[in-house]
């Protein structure tokens, strides 16, 4: 196991230079001085269990020093601000303290006591002094296992009193430490208290900033090397799972009965893209086109010749009717073109003084201007110092915060936009393609994650009924949340494949064919692909993590798009006493059920669908009533942190 390069304190609070690994961490953890939690004696601070070459030990640190401002410069992605140069670096954050931290020596413990319905926690330690740990937010869940892995104990006569024993020299339970990877640059500890101090102010924001880390430009990395931002964001959802969280209740009994197995594969080969001679034969006199559905399939067996891309997206992304005339579509881009500038000239033209009173929009735009500057940079279109291009790029994220404020900006988004402007290579038709874009995937930026949260859950439900031998892996093996696929569908693949290949991924994706939620199925066939690498290697989550980002760049476009379609193909022979109505419902074959139903009934619970897995499904504790056959939604996604 490689070990993490951390600078930590000594027990006299000094900078000393250490290897740790970080193996528990909880934040809003109060250390007692007095019986009240409320006494304005007790500190408020972030507890850890460290590894040093020097064993294991406990740290904590107040909070309102490791708090730094998110309006300060940051480094990179780094979501905390790199504290002032003339500052001593100081313990595993990197952070300086008014007062020492406080440092327990995991053999100095001879007992502990759990109290206050599991939210508190008294250590005892060999010299007769004791500490007090209160959880501010949530029980002792993770720390008491953490401790059970760390010693062998005896219970007292006294309830929730425990004597240790003896110090286990191996806690293998606790594997799913951030060394497990062995991924890390020198110092990485930096970045993942970076990550979890920021984590409890800012959750969502801060769970996307970190996933969304998709650009080449991340300091021109190599493809093969992830920042440790990311994978610190990744590793603190997986160290310690509880059996429900916010809503979301872990099934381990098994979703369904016993299913056949999907009918034989078929052989599937993809087309040629569209062509110039096709997309001319495709219009009529007047302009319009005259069977949309044909250029879609066509779209979606081959996608587009790039010299055709930067209209027929137009068509794909809801910008041009594909109905409309030549002069309809004339006078819709002076009606478009008008619009867009309205809404530019009312950022641009808001004065130093009506931003210092509006922070919501300082706040995007600052975190707009980072974005920017470090998207696609490796992209000739966007290279080079003062590339015009980038402020092209600023200019349409900025005007649509004011198209759609609600929403704002959230980083990822620049990556959306980026292959988008490189097409249309225009302002006006770039922005309008953006948000037909974003109409498709804008719940996947919500601050709620509900969107995020139905896809995973979906995708697993479909690896449940395509292959019951790898969903029941990965639920032994502590991954069937499926958040090592987070990053594929937050900005759907865009940091899997080169900047050609997404083009033709999302070009397929946009024709909706053969269901909205296409892009599950691609996901399902990559892991198809992969599966017998996972299992046969015995992987367990940090391992299946590192694998599935270790393919970027990887995965051959062909194979997944044919194997996806395919893949819908098996399903679609399934008869539908062996599929779930949640999976044909998912995957666009429960139209004709849904029909039957409506025409009996007067409910709206039933799902449209037409419509994406986003955009359908609101499947994070909000009371809708869940068929039992629909039990497979259910399974939850350990986001602990949110």
């Amino acid at each position: 196991m490689s070990q993490l390069s951390s600078t930590g304190p000594n027990k006299k609070g000094e900078e000393c230079s250490e290897h740790g690994q970080i193996y528990f961490y909880q934040h809003g953890v109060i250390l007692k001085h007095t019986i009240n939690a409320e006494d304005e004696g007790n500190r408020t601070g972030e507890l850890a269990l460290v590894q040093y070459s020097t064993g294991k030990r406990f740290e904590w640190k107040p909070i309102d020093i490791s708090e730094i401002s998110e309006y300060q410069e940051q480094e990179d992605w780094a979501f905390v601000t790199q504290v002032d140069h003339k500052r001593a670096r100081t313990y595993s954050g990197g952070f300086e303290f008014k007062a020492h931290p406080l440092i327990i020596e995991l053999h100095e413990i001879k007992s502990y006591l759990v109290k206050r319905k599991k939210r508190q926690v008294t250590l005892m330690l060999k010299d007769g002094s004791s500490h007090i740990f209160f959880f501010q937010y949530g029980s002792l869940h993770g720390l008491t296992g953490v401790l059970r892995d760390c010693f062998k104990t005896r219970k007292s006569h006294k309830k929730n009193f425990f004597i240790v024993v003896s110090q286990n020299i191996d806690s293998q339970p606790l594997t799913k430490s951030f060394a497990e990877l062995d991924l890390f640059p020198d110092n990485p500890s930096d970045a993942v208290w970076k990550f979890v101090s920021n984590l409890k102010h800012r959750p969502y924001e801060t769970t996307l900033e970190t996933f969304s880390k998709l650009t080449d430009t991340i300091l021109y990395r190599a493809p093969d090397t992830r920042p440790p931002e990311e994978m610190a964001a990744e590793l603190v959802n997986s160290l310690h799972e509880s059996p429900e969280i916010d809503g979301y209740h872990v099934v381990s009994s098994p979703l369904a009965p016993p299913a056949p197995r999907l009918p034989p594969r078929p052989i599937v080969r993809r087309g040629a893209p569209l062509s110039v001679d096709q997309w001319s034969m495709a219009k009529d006199a007047d302009g319009r086109i005259k069977d949309p559905d044909n250029i879609k399939r066509i779209v979606f067996k081959g996608g587009v010749t790039h010299p055709l891309r930067f209209v027929v997206w137009k068509y794909l992304l809801g910008y041009y009717p594909w109905d409309a005339t030549t002069e309809d579509i004339n006078e819709l881009q002076k009606k478009r073109r008008t619009e867009y500038f309205q809404m530019k000239n009312q950022w641009t033209t808001m004065t130093n003084e009506q931003e210092e009173r509006f922070a919501d929009f300082r706040e995007r735009k600052s975190l707009i201007e980072k974005d920017v500057n470090r998207t696609d940079r490796t992209m000739e279109f966007f290279a080079g110092d003062g590339n015009a291009n980038l402020k092209v790029l600023n200019d349409i994220l900025m005007t649509y915060v004011m198209y759609n404020f609600d929403l704002g900006y959230v980083q990822g988004m620049s990556d959306l936009l980026s292959p988008i402007l490189v097409v249309m290579s225009n302002e006006v038709d770039a922005f309008w393609c953006f948000v037909g874009f974003m109409n498709r995937v804008s719940t996947n930026f919500e601050l709620d994650q509900a969107g995020m949260k139905s896809q995973l859950s979906a995708l697993f439900g479909l690896v449940h009924a395509a292959d019951r031998e790898l969903a029941s892996y990965l639920e032994q093996h502590d991954s069937s949340n499926m958040f090592f696929c987070f990053r594929w569908l937050l900005v759907l693949f865009k940091r899997e494949f080169s900047n050609e290949q997404i083009m033709t991924l999302w070009e397929v994706l946009w024709t909706d064919l053969p269901c909205p939620n296409f892009h599950l199925l691609i996901s399902l066939a990559i892991l198809d692909m992969e599966k017998n690498i996972l299992i046969e290697n015995s992987y367990g989550f940090t391992e299946i993590l590192k694998h599935i980002n270790d393919l970027s760049m990887k995965i051959d476009l062909d194979v997944a798009l044919s194997t996806a379609e395919a893949l819908h193909d098996q399903f679609s022979h399934m008869s539908p006493e062996h599929l779930p109505l949640a999976i044909r419902k998912l995957l666009g074959m429960a139209g004709d059920e849904l029909e039957e139903k409506s025409e009996g009934s007067s409910s709206s619970s039933e799902c449209d669908d037409s419509q994406p897995i986003s955009n359908q499904h609101r499947l994070d504790g909000d009371g809708q009533e869940k068929d039992d056959e629909e039990a497979l939604y259910q399974k939850g996604i350990d986001q602990h942190y949110l």
